[in-house]
């Protein structure tokens, strides 16, 4: 199976999980599992939230920015992958002056 994400729209989620300004993404699911592509303008962010019966892998393509992840923080940019487990906590933050792209994966436990 192929998503083609060059033929979809993006689509504007404002203050997405409580986050600041507008993440905007293409989905692909199948009624379970999600796969994504997101995009973060400067000073955008996705809200601190915790996965309950899924897990999360994010693969940053371009940019840099940071990650919150249960009790800590880590610095990401193009070529880096975070990995949040079924059970814990983070938020994505486009701290930087320029666009963070990313693919992101949501799978079922």
């Amino acid at each position: 199976m192929v998503a083609d994400y060059s033929k979809m729209e993006w689509t504007a989620n404002p203050n997405f999980k409580g986050g600041e300004g507008v993440f905007y993404n293409k989905v692909f699911t199948d009624g379970v599992n999600k796969m994504m592509q997101g995009k973060l303008e400067p000073g955008s962010s996705i809200g601190y939230h915790k996965h309950e019966g899924n897990c999360e892998i994010i693969y940053i393509t371009e940019g840099e920015g940071k990650v919150l992840y249960d009790d800590g923080e880590e610095q990401v940019k193009a070529g880096f992958c975070h990995y949040c487990p079924e059970g814990h906590s983070h938020s994505l933050i486009n701290n930087s002056d320029k666009d963070l792209l990313f693919y992101a994966t949501v799978a079922k436990q």
